[in-house]
């Protein structure tokens, strides 16, 4: 495989688990509705269901990929770095979400770039902590920064796609 196919067939779960959330609406929100500074801490977007559905479904994406591909280790190995892309991908989010509150900005509005590139950065930051050696093994400088340009671009196209079909309200 090239650097990029590497790259994405790598990232591919914590992408998963990004795009599943929609799909997992739920009504609880993980903030339960607090605010702090008379703001909501995440917004009743950021609910449980997603959370959770969104994990499993990155996680089940790449034990799908491993299977055809062996690249995530064997065992609690793999549950761990699947576990921490997926995760760390939604936590990205959430973390994304509470600074746009603290900055005023509403759910739904746009916030260039950080709305493209937190989920990634939490994949990154939570895979590295809990999985340092699969991914100093696995992420070379290049696979990263091709990500960083790429996903922008490729989160963009698809939360077109997604409004398209009436799964998000707002185009981003």
């Amino acid at each position: 495989m090239t650097d990029i196919l590497i790259a994405l067939w790598l990232i591919f779960p914590a992408y998963v688990a990004n795009a599943s959330p929609v799909i997992f609406r739920g009504r609880i929100p993980i903030d339960f509705g607090k605010t702090w500074h008379g703001r909501p801490l995440l917004g009743k977007g950021k609910t449980w269901s997603g959370l959770f559905g969104g994990t499993a479904a990155g996680i089940a994406t790449g034990f799908i990929m491993n299977e055809l591909y062996p690249s995530f280790g064997e065992g609690i190995g793999a549950v761990s770095v699947l576990f921490s892309l997926s995760f760390g991908a939604l936590l990205g989010d959430l973390f994304k979400s509470f600074l746009k509150r603290r900055i005023g900005k509403q759910r739904g509005e746009h916030w260039i770039v950080a709305d493209q590139i937190d989920f990634l950065l939490g994949a990154f930051l939570l895979c590295f902590v809990l999985n340092r050696a699969w991914f100093m093994a696995n992420f070379t400088i290049y696979h990263i920064l091709f990500l960083l340009i790429f996903t922008p671009l490729l989160h963009v196209a698809t939360n077109i796609l997604a409004y398209v079909l009436k799964l998000k309200k707002v185009p981003w």
